[in-house]
């Protein structure tokens, strides 16, 4: 394992007023800290240090503005009911993170790092994880290209920052399904795009179908592959699971979809309890006649926002069908209450994917 880095801090002097936990929502405060390390070719990663959340200064001409090379990811810190604040697969984020990188031409960052960045600005803003039950403090680590420069070559020179929002329970009132739309008017990814990276464009690239969905009343898009348009690839921006008969199908990972963490860890749990589960193509044909026969049980999606998200309603080609008669299917519910409880320390941890952040000796 990496020696821990020597991570400079630098303490704001200007605290912000934290909001009450039961205003929270997502994304829209920022606590008072952020990390920051540097990239410049020949010295590589350097300088990493937690200092007072801050705007970055850009010149007009810097190179992530006009091309691009930008990656991100999300990940979670739990404040469980003893006190201790914990961080749900941080070495798995950080080695998507990088593999994200690689897609993009950006320098790999040392994936211990990336982890010990998570728990330097969780420890400097700790008191920013919400108390109440279904709260949390979400972190986005993300790397920039910083070139000032116009020419399309990857950049010299990257800033990888990490920044954090308390965050409200997704779902305040109990587990709701949604309504998703199947489209095969709009791609989001194709086999040697960018589909498996976390990248800003891939999310500019899904506004325009989104909006699409809303207008029509459904909650999210449906997206299908890029070639023959019929094979099922994401929902949104999470992973989809269904349930058809006696087997959990989920699309494989072919370079088109993200490598969800909790579509992993999902998956490692349906196998604990002897789920009959495949990772295999599914067409949209398929699953509307499983709906229309009612042989799918349960369809749901997977993300680090909402856990799971159950599906009610999808339509496709004019045609809605309902599963589950629109309520949220038991599996779901079990695999829903399975990660919570291991996020929040209620149920055991046996895969070790909780680690806890040691707090400064003040707090």
């Amino acid at each position: 394992m990496t020696a821990p880095a020597q991570i400079s801090l630098t303490r704001t002097q200007n605290p912000a007023v934290k909001p009450a936990d039961a205003s929270l929502s997502f994304g829209k405060v920022l606590t008072d800290h952020m990390f920051i390390m540097n990239y410049t070719e020949g010295k590589g990663w350097h300088d990493p240090r937690v200092v007072p959340y801050a705007p970055l200064s850009m010149d007009p001409a810097t190179s992530v503005l006009h091309y691009g090379q930008a990656v991100f990811d999300g990940l979670k810190a739990y404040r469980g009911a003893d006190g201790a604040i914990r961080l749900f697969r941080a070495r798995r984020h950080a080695e998507r993170l990088n593999k994200s990188c690689r897609a993009l031409c950006i320098p790999e960052l040392d994936p211990e790092l990336v982890r010990q960045s998570f728990e330097a600005i969780v420890a400097a803003d700790h008191d920013w994880v919400p108390h109440a039950p279904g709260t949390s403090l979400y972190i986005r680590p993300t790397v920039i290209a910083t070139d000032v420069m116009l020419g399309v070559h990857p950049a010299h020179s990257y800033i990888y920052f990490v920044i954090c929002s308390p965050v409200g329970a997704y779902y305040k009132e109990g587990v709701k399904p949604v309504r998703i739309l199947a489209t095969d008017n709009h791609v989001r990814a194709v086999q040697g795009g960018l589909g498996e990276a976390k990248t800003a464009a891939n999310y500019a690239a899904s506004l325009s179908a989104q909006q699409e969905a809303e207008r029509a009343g459904y909650t999210q898009v449906l997206w299908l592959d890029g070639v023959e348009r019929k094979w099922i690839d994401e929902v949104g921006t999470m992973n989809i699971m269904m349930q058809i008969g006696d087997e959990v199908i989920t699309p494989p990972l072919a370079g088109t979809i993200l490598d969800g963490v909790t579509r992993n860890s999902i998956l490692t749990l349906l196998r604990d309890w002897g789920v009959n589960v495949s990772e295999r193509r599914v067409s949209i044909d398929e699953v509307m006649q499983a709906g229309r026969d009612g042989t799918l049980k349960e369809m749901w999606g997977t993300g680090t926002a909402a856990v799971v998200s159950p599906v009610g309603q999808l339509g496709y080609k004019g045609e809605v069908i309902s599963i589950g008669n629109g309520q949220t299917g038991a599996l779901t519910q079990k695999l829903y209450d399975a990660i919570v409880g291991i996020q929040y320390g209620r149920a055991e941890d046996k895969h070790g994917w909780m680690s806890e952040v040691k707090l400064p000796v003040e707090a």
